[in-house]
C-alpha cells in the first residue's frame, strides 16, 4: 500500500505547505529529515515529517524508514499499526527491523503479533540473531508460554543460541513467570556463573507455583556455589520457609541479616516476622516487631495473625486495636482468627465494625462471614451478605458459592442451597461434597445418593470427604444396604482407602438400624485402630436399642482413650436411666463427682431481626427471662391438651418425677421456642443450634409445637438437622 493514500488530499495540502518552509530552511541550515525525527515528540508529528518526506521523495532512505519505525516502536506514544504499514514498503528489512517490530509488539502486550512477525521473517529467509528471542520473550504471558514457550526453545537450540546468556535468561525469566517452572530450570542447569538476579528469577518461580520444598534445594546450592544472596532472595526464602514452617531454615536466613551480610528494610523485616509467626515462634516474631525502627500496615497485620494462628486471640485483638491503620487484609485476619476459635458472635461484631470503619472486604471475608453465619444458624444476616456481595460486586467465585452453599444448609434452607448449585457457573469437587453432605445431615438421603450419581456424570472424582457425605445419607435414611454398597465401591472403584471416620460412619449406619453384632464385627476387622467416634458411634446406638452390656463396653473403650470426656459418662447415665439401672446410674454419678467431669450444659443459639440470641438449660439471665418462663408455662399447657406427655427415661438425676418433669421444661431449645413464639411473627420459621443431641421430650415437644402453633421448626442438634412441620419430623425418629 502506498502510504501517501493513507492522508486525505486536504490533509496533505496543509502540511505539506506547512513544513514546506520549515523542513527547506532546516536543509539551508544543514539540518536532514533524521535530525528532524529525533526531535520528533509524538505520532502526530511524526506523521507530519513523514508526510513531507513523501511528497519530495526522500521515503526510501532506509536510514529513515529505521527511525520511522524504532520511534512506533519505542515511543510511549508510537503507533505499531502504523510502524507496520511503513514495514510493508520496505522490500529487504534487516534483522535489526524484525527484530524492533517483535519488540514493539512485546512492549503494547501483543505478543501473538510479535510471533506472526517471527514465523514471517523465518519465511523470508531472515535468521534470528541473539536479539529476537528475548525481545520475543518478554511480551508473553501464561497462555502464550504455554503455546508456543517450547517450540520457540527448540529454535532457539536450532540456530546455535542455546548456552547464549542472554537467550537463555529471557528464556528462564518468561518459564518462571508463566508456572513453567521445569522448563526455566532445564534451561538454568545449562548456564553457568549465573548472578544473584537469574537465581531470584528461579526462586520467585518456584515459590509462585508453591514448590518451596525446591526452593530450598536451589537455595542450598547457590549458598554451595558462593553466590552471595541479595534482599530479595532473602525475601523469597522466608516466604518458601513461612509456607513450609521451617524454623531451622528460617534461622540461616536471619543470620545473613544479623551478620550483616543484608541491610534489612521494611520488606525484609516484615518477612521475618511473617516467617517466626508462622513456625509459631512469636517471642522471635514479636523482637523483630519491636526493634523496628517504623511498621507498615504489613508488619502489624502480621504479628496479629501470628498470634490469632497459635491461640492467643485476645493478645491478637490487643494489637489490633493498637494499628494506626487497617486494610482489608488485616480486619479478615482478626475476623479468621476469632473463626478459628470457633467465637463466632465476635466474628459478627468484628464485621459489624469493619462496615462502620468503611473498609471494603473482599472475596475471602465474605467466606470468613459466611462461616460464621453458617456454624451460628443466623440465616437472616447470611441472606444479608449475599446481597452485599451482590450489590457490591464483590467476587462471587467458587469458593464463595460453596460457602454460601454450607451456610444454607447450616441453616436449614434446602432449598436455597440447590438454588446456589444451579446458579454456580463453575463447580468444584468440594461444591459437589458441600451439597452431597448438606442434603444428607438434611434428611434428604435419597436426593444426597442422586447428587452424587449426578457428581460421577460430571466427571468430577470424589475424595474421601465425598464419599463421608454419602455414607451419612445413608445412615440418616437407613439404607444399610446402599451403603454397604457404597463403602464396597469407594475402594474398587474409585481407589480410596477407607479411613477411621468412614468405618465410624459404617458403625453409626448398622448401629442404628440395630445391626449392632455386625456393627461389633465392623469394629473388631477395623485395619487401624478405633478411635473415640467409632466407638461413640456404638454407644449412640447402644442408647437407641437400649443395649446395657455393648453399651458398657464402649464406654469402657472410649474413657481409656478420653478419660475426660463428660459426653460419655452421660450418654451411659442416660442408657442406665432408660433401663432403669438406677445403681449403676449412681455408680457413674459418683464417678463423674470423684473425676471430677461435668454435664456440658446444654446451649441453643437462635437468629431473630439479625441478632443471635443465646439459651442455656435453666438460665434466666435473659431481659425477658419473665415473659420467656410465662410463655413455657402456657405453651405445656396447650401442648399437654394436644396429647403431649414428658418423657423423663432421659433424665438421668435422682430426682422425683415431678422435679424430672421440671428439669426437662428448661432444656435449651424449650427457652428458645418460647422466645421465638413471644418475638416473631405467625408463621415465621423458628431456626436453633443446639450444642448436643437432642433428647427424646424435647424432639416429640418440637413435633407437637409445629402443629399447635402451625410453625415450622428446624433444629440442627451435634448429629442433624430435625425439620418439624405440622407434627412430624424429617428424620422419621431414625436418630
Amino acid at each position: 500500500m502506498n502510504l501517501i493514500s493513507l492522508f486525505p488530499t486536504q490533509f496533505l495540502e496543509v502540511i505539506c505547505s506547512t513544513l514546506a518552509t520549515v523542513v527547506c530552511s532546516s536543509n539551508c541550515f544543514g539540518e536532514s529529515p533524521i535530525s528532524l525525527l529525533e526531535r520528533c515528540k509524538s505520532t502526530y508529528q511524526l506523521k507530519q515529517i513523514h508526510c513531507h518526506i513523501l511528497k519530495i521523495g526522500l521515503s526510501s532512505d532506509p536510514l529513515f524508514q529505521n527511525r520511522v519505525i524504532a520511534f512506533c516502536c519505542a515511543h510511549q506514544s508510537g503507533d505499531m499499526d502504523y510502524a507496520r504499514q511503513v514495514f510493508d514498503t520496505i522490500p529487504h528489512p534487516t534483522v535489526f527491523i524484525w527484530n524492533t517490530m517483535i519488540k514493539g509488539y512485546s512492549r503494547i502486550n501483543r505478543p501473538e503479533n510479535g510471533v506472526s512477525m517471527y514465523l514471517l521473517m523465518l519465511a523470508n529467509s531472515i535468521m534470528p540473531d541473539r536479539y529476537t528471542f528475548p525481545f520475543l520473550l518478554k511480551g508473553f504471558n501464561s497462555d502464550m508460554a504455554l503455546q508456543h514457550g517450547k517450540v520457540l526453545l527448540n529454535h532457539a537450540v536450532k540456530h546455535g543460541f542455546d548456552s547464549n546468556l542472554f537467550v537463555q535468561k529471557a528464556f528462564i525469566h518468561m518459564f518462571s513467570l508463566c508456572g513453567l517452572v521445569d522448563l526455566a530450570y532445564k534451561v538454568f542447569y545449562k548456564g553457568d556463573a549465573w548472578e544473584v538476579v537469574t537465581w531470584n528469577i528461579m526462586l520467585s518461580g518456584y515459590n509462585r507455583v508453591k514448590q518451596f520444598k525446591k526452593s530450598k534445594k536451589l537455595f542450598i546450592e547457590m549458598e554451595k556455589r558462593g553466590v552471595s544472596p541479595n534482599s530479595v532472595t532473602l525475601v523469597l526464602m522466608l516466604s518458601a520457609f513461612s509456607k513450609l514452617k521451617d524454623f531451622d531454615g528460617g534461622k540461616n536466613i536471619f543470620k545473613y541479616i544479623k551478620e550483616g551480610t543484608v541491610e534489612p528494610n521494611f520488606i525484609l523485616e516484615n518477612a521475618l516476622i511473617d516467617m517466626f509467626a508462622s513456625c509459631g515462634e512469636m517471642d522471635a516474631a514479636q523482637g523483630v516487631f519491636d526493634n523496628m525502627k517504623a511498621r507498615d500496615v504489613i508488619s502489624w497485620t502480621c504479628i496479629v495473625t501470628g498470634f490469632a494462628n497459635v491461640g492467643q486471640i485476645d493478645l491478637a485483638r490487643k494489637y489490633f486495636d493498637q494499628m494506626p491503620e487497617r486494610d482489608y487484609v488485616s480486619w479478615t485476619a482478626m475476623i479468621d482468627g476469632y473463626l478459628r476459635m470457633n467465637r463466632f458472635i465476635e466474628v459478627l461484631a468484628l464485621f459489624r465494625e469493619m462496615q462502620m470503619s468503611n473498609v471494603k472486604p473482599d472475596e475471602f471475608t465474605m467466606v470468613s462471614i459466611l462461616t460464621a453465619c453458617a456454624h451460628l444458624g443466623a440465616l437472616e444476616l447470611g441472606e444479608w451478605v449475599k446481597t452485599y456481595i451482590d450489590k457490591n460486586s464483590i467476587k462471587n467465585d467458587t469458593f464463595v458459592g460453596n460457602a454460601l452453599i454450607d451456610m444454607y444448609f447450616k441453616c436449614g434452607n434446602v432449598g436455597k442451597a440447590k438454588t446456589v448449585f444451579k446458579e454456580m457457573l463453575q463447580k468444584d469437587k468440594f461444591t459437589w461434597t458441600a451439597m452431597i453432605l448438606g442434603l444428607a445431615i438434611n434428611g434428604h438421603g435419597e436426593e444426597a445418593l442422586a447428587m452424587f450419581s449426578s457428581m460421577i456424570e460430571a466427571s468430577v472424582t470424589p475424595d474421601e470427604i465425598t464419599y463421608i457425605g454419602v455414607l451419612c445419607a445413608c445412615t440418616h435414611a437407613g439404607m444399610v444396604e446402599k451403603g454397604k454398597g457404597f463403602f464396597t465401591a469407594m475402594t474398587m472403584q474409585h481407589g480410596i482407602k477407607p479411613n477411621v471416620t468412614h468405618y465410624g460412619c459404617m458403625v453409626d449406619l448398622l448401629g442404628r438400624a440395630g445391626h449392632l453384632e455386625e456393627a461389633i464385627e465392623v469394629i473388631v476387622n477395623m485395619p487401624v485402630k478405633p478411635n473415640s467416634i467409632v466407638w461413640g458411634s456404638l454407644l449412640g446406638a447402644c442408647r437407641v436399642h437400649k443395649n446395657v452390656h455393648l453399651a458398657e463396653m464402649a464406654a469402657k473403650q472410649i474413657l481409656e482413650l478420653e478419660p475426660e470426656n463428660g459426653a460419655v459418662y452421660v450418654l451411659l447415665c442416660n442408657i442406665y436411666a432408660a433401663c432403669k439401672r438406677w445403681e449403676n446410674l449412681r455408680e457413674v454419678r459418683k464417678m463423674m463427682m470423684e473425676r471430677g467431669i461435668k454435664k456440658t450444659p446444654g446451649c441453643s443459639l437462635m437468629e431473630l431481626n439479625g441478632n443471635v440470641y443465646e439459651f442455656v438449660a435453666g438460665d434466666q439471665s435473659h431481659p425477658q427471662s419473665k415473659y420467656i418462663y410465662e410463655k413455657l408455662e402456657n405453651m405445656m399447657q396447650d401442648l399437654i391438651k394436644a396429647g403431649y406427655s414428658p418423657d423423663t427415661s432421659e433424665v438421668f438425676l435422682d430426682l422425683g418425677e415431678e422435679d424430672k418433669e421440671t428439669a426437662l421444661y428448661r432444656h435449651s431449645e424449650k427457652l428458645a421456642i418460647a422466645y421465638a413464639l413471644i418475638s416473631s411473627g405467625p408463621g415465621v420459621t423458628i431456626r436453633i443450634v443446639k450444642n448436643l443431641r437432642m433428647c427424646v421430650d424435647c424432639h416429640q415437644m418440637a413435633k407437637l409445637v409445629s402443629e399447635a402453633y402451625n410453625r415450622e421448626l428446624i433444629i440442627r442438634d451435634k448429629t442433624r438437622f430435625h425439620h418439624f412441620r405440622n407434627g412430624s419430623c424429617s428424620c422419621n425418629n431414625f436418630w
